[in-house]
């Protein structure tokens, strides 16, 4: 069984940072591609950030670009988004989802979601 479990969210003031975490089991982290994506309310879920199987490759969707962070560690079958500079904007649920193979920037190309952790920027 596939578990992807989130974690790291919090309240942080504008300008603030926060390392988010995901721990993956249930699966061979080096086959999958990894990302972040979030949902603030009463909005739907938008792509953050994505990472290829291996990490050496990265994409960001341009509100977090320059900001956000993405990274990985297949031996630790983990993922992070390390997010710097935040915004009250960037206030949302964040969750990490795993994809077969070669990264996407949209939901539905995603088989595995987690939970998600709560991100919450005060102005």
């Amino acid at each position: 069984q596939v578990q992807l479990v989130e974690s790291g969210g919090g309240l942080v003031q504008a300008g603030g940072s926060l390392r988010l975490s995901c721990g993956a089991s249930g699966l061979t982290l080096n086959l999958y591609a990894m990302a972040w994506f979030r949902q603030a309310a009463g909005k739907e879920r938008e792509f953050v950030a994505s990472i290829s199987r291996s990490g050496g490759s990265t994409w960001y969707s341009d509100s977090v670009k320059g900001r956000f962070t993405i990274s990985r560690d297949n031996a630790k079958n983990s993922v992070y988004l390390q997010m710097a500079s935040l915004k009250p904007e960037d206030t949302a649920v964040y969750y990490c989802a795993a994809r077969r193979g070669i990264a996407a920037m949209s939901v539905p190309g995603y088989d595995y979601w987690g939970q998600g952790t709560q991100v919450t920027v005060s102005s």
